[in-house]
């Protein structure tokens, strides 16, 4: 029996937009002190609703389109529900059946040819809380900086 070794990547980026993905904060947080760019939505206060960052769709249409991907008429977002310390609202708002790009690749060179990668989907999806572990004469905490949230 053959096999053939398949190696997956899942690869994160952060598009740079002035807000966050669901909500009007500041997308200019690295800098910022903990805990100074949240709201209700960041939050998932109850009766708060997201709003879309349309600058993060056109980016991210523009990255699928430039992998060659098919670009759907329609694409939804999830819950995906888990339970974490850098996840406030006990979800993450993210893409997977119904993404914003589907397929697609990117072609490299290795050693004097070219291979090509195919790219499953381009989605997107809300970033998480920072943690922050720390340990000292107080014992072991961890600190929860909600800046990059929503």
């Amino acid at each position: 029996m053959e096999f053939e070794t398949v190696i997956g990547l899942e690869v994160h980026v952060q598009l740079s937009t002035r807000s966050k993905m669901f909500c009007g904060c500041s997308a200019e947080y690295a800098s910022a002190p903990p805990n100074t760019h949240v709201c209700p939505i960041c939050l998932g206060l109850p009766g708060v609703l997201p709003v879309i960052n349309r600058d993060a769709v056109r980016k991210t249409v523009m990255t699928g389109l430039a992998l060659g991907a098919e670009i759907p008429p329609f694409n939804k977002f999830d819950r995906k529900n888990y339970i974490y310390p850098d996840l406030m609202k006990g979800y993450q708002v993210s893409q997977y059946d119904l993404p914003m790009a589907v397929g697609g690749y990117l072609d490299i060179s290795v050693d004097g040819s070219t291979r090509r990668i195919g790219i499953t989907r381009v989605h997107l999806e809300e970033d998480t809380a920072r943690l922050t572990h720390t340990a000292g004469h107080a014992g072991d905490y961890s600190l929860v900086d909600v800046n990059r949230s929503g």
